[in-house]
């Protein structure tokens, strides 16, 4: 299965477009907050499921704060980070995936992509796909699952390299 992931989309649907467009043939994509509403949108553009929470922009708007997703054996929590203090640190989170016999998690809020294990947990931050980073670069996330987990980070071309 071939998951796409965003985050921190914040009404800026024709970039966040592009790049799920760039991203190829996905069965799902996960936004990870920011703005909620957003998903519902990317939903009726595109023809495959989208599971969303809601970021800290998304004040007042009724949706989950955090999910528990299972693909192919592999559990997925999504989030957005900022209840877990992410900008601070990743040990909250970090504990909370663990509290929850997670394999994966995804995240967003600080508008950084990266990737990282820990404890034998996958980590990804798809960063920001509405609005560029502090490089000026609009970015998103890939999920293959199978036999393990690979994650990767992709950058809307036109937008500059990721390192």
């Amino acid at each position: 299965m071939r998951i796409g992931v965003v985050s921190d989309t914040h009404g800026s649907l024709a970039r966040v477009v592009k790049l799920i467009r760039e991203m190829g043939a996905i069965d799902l994509l996960l936004h990870a907050g920011d703005y909620y509403r957003d998903a519902a949108a990317l939903a009726g553009e595109f023809s495959f499921p989208v599971q969303a929470v809601v970021g800290n922009c998304d004040l007042g708007v009724k949706g989950p704060a955090e999910e528990s997703i299972e693909v192919a054996g592999w559990r997925i929590l999504l989030c957005h980070g900022h209840h877990y203090r992410v900008k601070m640190g990743f040990l909250p989170l970090f504990y909370r995936a663990q509290e929850m016999g997670a394999d994966l998690v995804v995240f967003g809020h600080t508008h950084r992509a990266e990737k990282f294990r820990k404890g034998g947990i996958e980590f990804l931050n798809p960063g920001t796909a509405g609005v560029p980073d502090r490089q000026g670069l609009v970015t998103g996330g890939i999920i293959e699952i199978g036999n393990r987990i690979r994650t990767s980070i992709i950058v809307s071309r036109g937008t500059g390299s990721y390192e």
